[in-house]
């Protein structure tokens, strides 16, 4: 089977394609063969080694696939099974062996493309919307880069719970498609002052919560967004990563909270994993959220897929096809 391997840190040539043995499942794992595979930026932050990992590395935390065959001990699962997961890197392959307590069997419902596109992007949303602040009908929240694959899904999510959602998008494209998915106001942030706009927004009072993924590039302007103790939540450094020198800035903008939430804490128990997996599930099939899957890529193009999202040229979710 066809694998990507990283084999130095680097920029995306950084990945290549060869031929490769999967293995066969040991105690506890799973032999999977995928049928689409997600694309998030973890991947770009282990292919660069701002996460590192032993080298060679395949990149790729999220897949759909199905069970080819079952190791010892394992219970659950059988030959066939149609099974989504998160969390587990190694995905950019054909097939792989998985830990079988990172997979959730995978609603007949949903198809593979979808469930490759909204297992990790869908259970970071929920963990953000549901455990980090568990948003209520009536609060205002602002959520940046809304029309990436996280933000139609944390969005249209906040939305279908009765919260006021302010989004940030780069295009007038993007704002658009943010407006379409759940946003109630959108800022081109590239040609408005988004501090500004959530200041005006909001009458001056500023919004309860900031969700922010993109990092060094907003973090600051972000605190000026927020209500006096309210909540900035940074859950990734697209533009780099963030630092907080002087805490008193968070006294002075209004008692601030930060969290650097991560859903390997979240989900670190099986349990909390089918919780959100169920609700996840249930909000796609319910119609509140509505996947958009702005990119496919087959595997041998993954880099071309690292270099549009790291150049902010995709919207929604993108995935790999094997």
């Amino acid at each position: 089977m066809k694998a990507v391997f990283v084999d130095e840190f680097g920029g995306a040539e950084a990945m290549t394609v060869r031929d490769a043995e999967a293995g066969k499942p040991g105690s506890g794992e799973l032999l999977i063969r995928h049928h689409a595979i997600g694309v998030n930026f973890i991947d770009v932050y282990h292919r660069t080694g701002l996460y590192p990992n032993p080298l060679p590395v395949t990149p790729g935390s999220e897949g759909a696939g199905e069970v080819l065959a079952v190791g010892p001990g394992v219970a659950g699962f059988k030959p066939g099974d149609r099974i989504v997961y998160q969390g587990a890197i190694g995905a950019y392959a054909q097939e792989r062996v998985l830990p079988a307590a990172r997979a959730v069997i995978l609603p007949d419902g949903i198809d593979y493309e979808t469930g490759a596109a909204i297992m990790l992007k869908g259970l970071t949303a929920y963990y953000l919307l549901f455990l980090t602040w568990p948003v209520r009908a009536g609060e205002t929240i602002l959520f940046h880069a809304a029309a990436g694959g996280m933000g139609l899904i944390a969005c249209q999510w906040a939305n279908s719970i009765g919260a006021r959602v302010i989004g940030t998008a780069g295009s007038p494209e993007k704002v658009e498609l943010a407006k379409a998915n759940g946003c109630d106001e959108v800022i081109n942030y590239s040609e408005e002052d988004f501090a500004e706009r959530v200041s005006e927004f909001t009458g001056g009072k500023g919004v309860d919560v900031v969700y922010d993924g993109v990092g060094q590039a907003t973090f600051e302007k972000s605190l000026d967004c927020l209500r006096p103790m309210g909540l900035m939540v940074s859950y990734g450094n697209a533009t780099g990563p963030v630092s907080v020198p002087d805490l008193g800035i968070l006294a002075r903008k209004g008692s601030l909270f930060v969290t650097r939430p991560t859903g390997a804490h979240y989900f670190a128990e099986r349990e909390a994993l089918l919780t959100g997996a169920k609700a996840l599930f249930a909000a796609v099939e319910s119609g509140a959220i509505k996947p958009h899957i702005g990119q496919r890529f087959k595997l041998e193009e993954a880099a071309d897929a690292h270099r549009a999202l790291e150049g902010r040229k995709t919207v929604g979710s993108t995935i790999l096809l094997p």
